[in-house]
């Protein structure tokens, strides 16, 4: 009898997990995409696309399609969907693991300041900078929008939506990034100040070094905590044996 593992996905880590399952014997896996991204990566395995309609919903959808294990590999800042996941498990009985890549640290040099969300990342930029590299995703600019005496280098895979700030330059690019790439994006356009989300992981980490070397202020908005309850492996490996007999 085979194992249905649902796997929550969208990062580079949820695409490796499901290879991983779709190639042990007796496993089927289905990956979730919410959509936001028009061209995602390959995928291994089945794959859905858009939302479940909350926790009823993918409550529903796990006891219809007969799901022995589900797996939140979505991004560290999707957290309406790692909450829905976590009652949808409480409700089915569905054993629940949360996959999550470790968070940057600051080292030595780094000026970091860190933040609770967007809105305080926006109230604190005017006291560091007037040219700002804003790495925090395409859906995030309307915390922005407001700040009229700032330029604006946005960098985002999709192009991002309105509200947004008046003085701003689009960056269309996909991670990985490169130390050196890093380094000239920021001298090229007079970055004073950059604001990122704490994602973790190395593809877009240079930019944290870049800034770094040139002794620029950095403002990380910190990940929001797991529901009560929860903790997060760091990696696939990790997620493998935390699912154990269910998809071994």
């Amino acid at each position: 009898m085979s194992a249905h593992v649902l796997v929550l996905g969208g990062t580079t880590e949820a695409r490796e997990l499901a290879a991983a399952l779709a190639a042990r014997p007796g496993v089927r896996v289905t990956t979730s995409l919410a959509g936001r991204v028009a061209r995602p990566g390959a995928q291994t395995g089945d794959v859905r696309v858009g939302g479940f309609g909350g926790t009823e919903g993918l409550a529903a959808w796990l006891r219809e399609h007969g799901v022995d294990a589900v797996v939140d590999a979505t991004h560290p800042f999707a957290a309406s969907i790692t909450r829905n996941a976590a009652r949808a498990a409480a409700m089915t009985g569905v054993p629940l693991v949360v996959l999550r890549r470790p968070g940057w640290l600051p080292g030595p040099g780094d000026r970091w300041h860190p933040v609770a969300s967007l809105d305080a990342a926006a109230e604190l930029l005017p006291r560091l900078g007037r040219r700002v590299f804003l790495t925090t995703g395409r859906l995030g600019l309307a915390a922005f929008a407001h700040l009229t005496g700032l330029h604006f280098v946005v960098r985002s895979v999709e192009p991002p939506g309105q509200p947004q700030p008046p003085d701003t330059r689009l960056i269309q690019a996909r991670g990985p990034f490169t130390l050196s790439g890093e380094r000239a994006l920021l001298r090229t356009h007079r970055i004073d100040v950059l604001v990122t989300k704490d994602s973790g992981g190395t593809a877009t980490a240079p930019k944290l070094t870049a800034a770094r070397e040139l002794g620029l202020p950095v403002v990380v908005v910190r990940r929001p905590p797991l529901p009560d309850g929860l903790s997060a492996v760091p990696d696939v490996r990790a997620a493998l044996d935390r699912l154990g007999p269910v998809a071994g």
